[in-house]
This record gives structure tokens, C-alpha cells and sequence, in this order.
């Protein structure tokens, strides 16, 4: 599939914000993946919704943070996500799992339904997969449809080029047939909503 201006629309959401982070740097390569197969790719990071410790008492008193709501709406706005999110201490990020607990306090939840893609990078042999194992539980919780194959990049800190690039091919053939396979699903997914509109509407 070549790049278009009407293909699938996909959050890229990096779940640190760290500098030089590998993480942001897989988003990035995720991104070009995601244009060159076809689709609208739009990244967005995690500082760039910021919000408190979820507590009942701040809901109670102000409301669900705009930062939630912001969240809430791309996910409402894209036909998919991708997200690509690094591995603290054998889980995810509490930053990451703040996010979720906020938006799952919108209701009806805006995952339902939605088509996800996992990713991490580690400097680690395993590449972030503990993490990803341990976001699909509240996503999947919260009726995100996500991918059952996840892209895990180990050794991060020498996996890259001079170029931003993978260094490996055998990495960036699995990231782009990966890419590509998620695509598909998105695509089905847009085609069924899409029948079943003009059923209803018949």
C-alpha cells in the first residue's frame, strides 16, 4: 500500500518523554512505518497530557482533568493507536497507568472497541515485554481491542543506526510486516463499521 491522504487515521502515543528516550525513538520509527504502509500516523506524547495522581476526591470536586478529555477525544478521532511504552520495574509506567485510570472514568469508555497496537524498547534482553504483558490488562479491561502479536525491541541503547534507523533488518522487516498486519485489521474494522452504517441506514 502506497502513502494516501484517506488511509486509516493512528494515534502514536510514546508513554515517555524522557530525552533521547528509545521509546520515543521506536514511536518515531513506528510513525514512518505507518505513513509508508498507507495510513495517517499522529504522534503525541506523554507530557503532553499531563495530570495528577487520580484521586475520587479530585473527581468529585473538579471534574475529570481537560488533559483526560483530550486523550479521550483523539482516541475517539482515530480509526486505531499505537503505543509504544517502556518497561519500569517489571510493569508500565505510572504515568502511563494514570492516564488509563483518568480516561477509564469517562463514560462510555473511549477504548471500547478501539484497535491497539503494543511496542516497547529496553536496553534489556526482553526488550520491554513484562511491561506490555502488564498495560494490556487494563486496556483490555477497558474494551481496547488490542493486537494479539506486540514489538518488543531488546538491547535499545545499540539498536539503532547513524541514520535513526534499525540497525538490524531482520528488526525492521518484523516492525514493518508488524505494522502492516495491525493495518489490515484497522482496515476490516473501518469496512464493518462502514456496512454495517449503510445496513442501518437501508
Amino acid at each position: 500500500m502506497s502513502p494516501t491522504t484517506t488511509g486509516p487515521r493512528i494515534l502514536v502515543f510514546s508513554g515517555s518523554a524522557r530525552t533521547g528516550s528509545h521509546n520515543a525513538r521506536l514511536a518515531e520509527l513506528a510513525r514512518r512505518a505507518l505513513a509508508a504502509a498507507g495510513a495517517r500516523p499522529h504522534p503525541v506524547n506523554l507530557r503532553e497530557f499531563a495530570l495528577p495522581l487520580y484521586d475520587g476526591d479530585i473527581q468529585a470536586a473538579q471534574g475529570i482533568p481537560d488533559a483526560a478529555h483530550r486523550f479521550a477525544d483523539l482516541l475517539r478521532e482515530h480509526d486505531g493507536v499505537v503505543i509504544v511504552s517502556p518497561e519500569y520495574n517489571y510493569s508500565m509506567p505510572g504515568t502511563v497507568k494514570n492516564l488509563i485510570d483518568w480516561v477509564s472514568r469517562i463514560k462510555p469508555w473511549p477504548t471500547i472497541g478501539v484497535n491497539g497496537l503494543l511496542m516497547s524498547a529496553s536496553p534489556s534482553a526482553v526488550g520491554g515485554h513484562r511491561g506490555l504483558i502488564a498495560l494490556r490488562v487494563p486496556l483490555e479491561g477497558i474494551g481496547a481491542r488490542l493486537h494479539p502479536e506486540m514489538f518488543t525491541l531488546a538491547f535499545a541503547d545499540k539498536a539503532y543506526g547513524d541514520d535513526g534507523e534499525l540497525a538490524d533488518a531482520g528488526s525492521r522487516d518484523r516492525l514493518r510486516r508488524l505494522v502492516s498486519d495491525f493495518l489490515d485489521v484497522v482496515a476490516a474494522t473501518i469496512h464493518y463499521r462502514q456496512s454495517r452504517e449503510l445496513v442501518t441506514e437501508g
